[in-house]
């Protein structure tokens, strides 16, 4: 049985892509921290539809100091690692507080790496391990009022690069998944107009879905893809490239 590690499963891409792997037959651990209620129902009705499979909660906030520790120890077996979790923050960078910049840190870069160096073992087991991490075009070309988040997301691609030249004799391999503008909730702060004027920038002529980036994780952790490692897929439709 295939199991993988979604990180941020109650978020609106990680629900996407964890419902896609239970239909393709993953068991799944599913770290949530924020809609707990909506990771409960999500896994009591994979349950049903996939009775031969299993669906684990971890409840865990990454700014807390036992966050490692629990999640580490919730993991018995594990094939592939999805990063799906991010927040952001939207202000000027000289008005960022410290306890702000903390937090982006831990949840968008430094857990995630930690957790990954904590289960690089029992990656290694599963023969084809698969490290999937969602990161942003903004990683790539930046945004103001979002200095931090750009930053942090430009160094997932960076740590990619970086350390699947350390792991792909264990046959792990290492990607991003960098999505444009993706129609979730980190976008219900705009305004209509707004929104319009976004799409108005974008060639596809619409914000991603959360089919859009799911597709794409499911074949990164294809067997098929095992040459693919250290890269950054760009996946926005056109826009800001």
């Amino acid at each position: 049985m295939k199991w993988a590690l979604i990180l941020g499963a109650s978020g609106a891409i990680g629900q996407k892509i964890s419902y896609d792997l239970a239909k393709s037959g993953w068991s799944l651990y599913l770290q949530g921290n924020q809609h707990l209620d909506q990771l409960q129902k999500n896994a009591a009705d994979w349950r049903c539809q996939f009775p031969k499979q299993d669906f684990l909660i971890i409840a865990a906030d990454f700014n807390q100091t036992d966050c490692i520790s629990k999640i580490v120890e919730s993991i018995f077996s594990i094939d592939a690692l999805i990063a799906a979790q991010g927040i952001t923050d939207y202000r000027l960078f000289s008005q960022v507080p410290k306890a702000k910049f903390d937090q982006l840190l831990n949840v968008n870069l430094k857990v995630p790496l930690l957790l990954i160096q904590q289960l690089q073992e029992k990656l290694a087991q599963s023969q084809n391990g698969r490290i999937v991490l969602i990161g942003s075009v903004y990683g790539k070309r930046g945004s103001a009022m979002e200095v931090i988040y750009s930053t942090l997301k430009g160094a997932l691609s960076a740590f990619a690069q970086a350390y699947a030249q350390e792991v792909a004799s264990l046959g792990i391999t290492v990607n991003v998944i960098a999505p444009g503008a993706v129609n979730t909730p980190m976008l219900a702060q705009f305004s209509a107009a707004n929104k319009e004027q976004l799409r108005a920038q974008i060639p596809m002529g619409r914000l991603a879905e959360g089919e859009d980036i799911s597709y794409w994780v499911h074949a990164l952790l294809s067997p098929q893809a095992q040459y693919l490692t250290g890269q950054t897929l760009y996946i926005t439709g056109g826009w800001l490239e």
